[in-house]
């Protein structure tokens, strides 16, 4: 990252650690190392695909590790001030409900029916529209708080849009799924459209909820309230919290490995249509972020809300698109296949538009006193 990113967040009191200023470096060997793990030890990425209840447990373990540090950091006063700014909050249920399933489902038809048409069987190119529907229609929860923290955002109302978008899920996915899956006329699927309703797995939902986002948001609770109660807040912010600094980076990281470990034989088999899926997938992510970014900027809105509102658009829920593709077409499916890519380009994608974020923030009007409850250590 640039020096003059630097120097912000060292007047905000957070210099960057050794992780962090090289973060793209690291991402990069992760992704190298994971492919080549599970590329040569097929048996070893078989082995730590452990899964409790469709919970893949070591990503459930690592996702503590990536939220906790941030939770213990946020000042819950702010959750209730974050309600008080409407106008973020309605742009971001806008984009993720209103816009983006939709801009989904016309960059499927487009580079899927016609643009690599000549390349794809009309069965398998309509199964990758399928499965980049099923992401288009689950807006991001869990990681989103990795992306608003490093993008200085306000974790504030990141957690409150965590909770909206996890309770609109279990009302509007099924209907949205049902409506978009039949719309673009897949053959030998919108027979199955129907069955979406019933495939989306609502006990899983909450369950993935409850393990992703609120065992860390109550350990970081109990946590911050019980150390400055016992301690002080001063040793808190000067002692504690400087021992999580790389906490969340090194399982972000380990994370990235861990799935490309898993889907190295998918990435080597199917190269070309890996690219083809990935493509339309980035657009769609970058497209969806501009859009969000642009109006939080029209609206007014501060860069601490901005970053935020703006990312959980651009993201999905990829466990569960994965889970409802895996339902509806089989794990062996183009549209499985189509959700996994998804998860492939997730991380690398949101890292860069979070180094958009901060080399843009002057742009925006900025809320000191938001910017300092969102700051780090």
């Amino acid at each position: 990252m640039s020096s003059e990113v630097s120097e912000k967040a060292e007047e905000k009191g957070r210099g960057l650690t050794f992780f962090e200023r090289y973060l793209t470096v690291w991402v990069i060997l992760c992704i190298a190392a994971g492919t080549l793990i599970g590329w040569g030890l097929p048996g070893f990425a078989e082995a730590i695909d452990y899964e409790i209840r469709d919970v893949n447990v070591p990503i459930a373990v690592l996702l503590f590790l990536m939220i906790y540090p941030i939770m213990v950091q946020i000042e819950f006063s702010e959750i209730v001030n974050a309600t008080k700014r409407p106008k973020p909050v309605l742009l971001t249920l806008i984009v993720n409900w209103a816009i983006k399933p939709f801009t989904m489902a016309f960059w499927g038809w487009l580079f899927m029916v016609h643009i690599w048409s000549p390349w794809l069987e009309m069965e398998v190119a309509y199964g990758y529209m399928a499965g980049m529907i099923l992401l288009g229609i689950a807006p991001c929860t869990a990681m989103v708080l990795v992306w608003s923290y490093l993008a200085e955002g306000n974790m504030g109302y990141t957690l409150i849009m965590v909770a909206i978008n996890s309770l609109s899920m279990l009302f509007l996915y099924a209907p949205l799924g049902v409506l978009l899956l039949g719309l673009v006329g897949v053959p030998g699927v919108v027979e199955m459209t129907a069955g979406v309703g019933e495939a989306i797995p609502l006990g899983y939902l909450a369950f993935s909820v409850g393990v992703y986002i609120g065992l860390p948001l109550v350990a970081g609770y109990i946590t911050r309230h019980s150390l400055i109660t016992l301690k002080s807040r001063q040793w808190f912010e000067e002692t504690f919290l400087p021992k999580l600094d790389n906490v969340a980076t090194v399982a972000l990281l380990l994370t990235l490995t861990f799935i490309f470990t898993m889907e190295a034989e998918e990435i080597v088999r199917l190269p070309l249509n890996i690219v083809m899926i990935a493509i339309p997938l980035l657009l769609q992510t970058f497209s969806i972020f501009i859009i969000a970014y642009l109006a939080a900027k029209l609206l007014g809105v501060v860069y601490e809300d901005a970053a935020p509102a703006s990312m959980i658009g651009a993201s999905n829920h990829f466990e569960v698109a994965l889970a409802v593709a895996i339902m509806l077409f089989g794990a062996g499916s183009p549209a499985a296949l189509a959700a996994v890519v998804g998860v492939l380009i997730e991380v690398p994608a949101m890292l860069f538009l979070v180094r958009i974020c901060l080399s843009t923030r002057g742009y925006f009007e900025s809320n000191p006193e938001l910017a300092a409850s969102s700051a780090a250590g």
